[in-house]
């Protein structure tokens, strides 16, 4: 990235601008973080074993 481009456009902009977009890119960076954090989170629970197939076909009903 060019740096004479950036203080171009940064003086093209107000500071209500400038302030609203590095509160966007602050946002978004926080969350890519939670969603990295909630995948390493999803990657740590243990597997599943399945079930046999008999298990959760019927239901025992007593009058």
């Amino acid at each position: 990235m060019d740096v004479s481009s950036v203080s171009g456009l940064t003086s093209a902009m107000s500071p209500v601008e400038i302030r609203d977009a590095a509160n966007t890119a602050v946002l978004k960076k926080a969350i890519d973080i939670q969603a990295q954090n909630a995948a390493q989170l999803l990657e740590a629970l243990p597997q599943v074993s399945n079930n046999p197939p008999n298990l959760g076909n019927s239901v025992d009903v007593k009058v």
